[in-house]
């Protein structure tokens, strides 16, 4: 069983461009029932060209159902002197009881609408895996992504495909590390040439600090860095979770 575990982890890493932006984090597949949270994430990325990119999001998150949790963001992107502030819902689901199987499966769904005139919407969706062995644990995410709505002269939407993984060891409940990495292939069925493909990588660190009455804080954070021509050279990524 855990040979199988260990092919749907890999396969999910290396069997997957969905633009990874600097904010973006490491779905897992688990929900939790009735858990309510304010969710804070920031991220910044140099291109190797210079150009300094920031995202910064607020969100509300709810455990819906057992097997459900909905989070609507507020998000501000800007590259140099261009910006796009954009509204986010999220919605994940959880496919099978965790621990139950060798693999934890789960669902991502989000949908992106640009407050801006003349901007895309966009649809986000994959499956999401999760796997344990002793204090390790192992993520591994396919995500595909297409814009709808306004094109730009030119150009046309496609479906594109990137992954997501997450090594981590549970130290301490307050204190965990590990690596994540980051990466987009191009178009689903036809991925782009190895020079135009970002894949990125880095150390993480994790943790929650309980406050009583079930309330906690929870963050993780992580240091990229590019490991292709076309990743940016360096990100710098966070998240802060108020649950309650």
């Amino acid at each position: 069983m855990k040979k199988t575990s260990i092919a749907l982890f890999l396969g999910a890493i290396f069997c997957s461009h969905v633009y990874a932006g600097p904010a973006d984090y490491v779905y897992t597949p688990a929900v939790e029932y009735g858990e309510r949270e304010i969710d804070f994430k920031f991220g910044t990325a140099k291109d190797q060209d210079g150009t300094r990119e920031h995202v910064t999001s607020l969100g509300f998150g709810y455990g819906a159902a057992e097997y459900w949790f909905t989070e609507i963001y507020l998000k501000r992107e800007s590259a140099g002197s261009e910006g796009v502030s954009i509204a986010e819902w999220e919605n994940k689901f959880q496919l099978t009881e965790t621990g139950k199987y060798p693999v934890d499966l789960g669902l991502i769904m989000e949908i992106e609408a640009p407050l801006n005139k003349n901007n895309p919407y966009e649809l986000k969706l994959g499956p999401l895996f999760q796997t344990d062995f002793g204090k390790l644990q192992l993520n591994a995410n396919l995500l595909f992504e297409r814009k709808f709505g306004q094109e730009e002269s030119g150009e046309h939407h496609i479906t594109e495909i990137g992954y997501q993984w997450q090594v981590k060891y549970r130290w301490l409940q307050t204190f965990e590390f590990g690596l994540q990495g980051f990466g987009e292939m191009g178009e689903w069925n036809h991925w782009e040439d190895s020079d135009d493909q970002s894949h990125k990588m880095g150390p993480a660190v994790f943790g929650k600090i309980g406050l009583g009455n079930k309330q906690a804080i929870k963050y993780n954070a992580a240091l990229l860095f590019g490991i292709s021509n076309a990743a940016p050279d360096h990100t710098f990524r966070m998240q802060a979770e108020y649950e309650f």
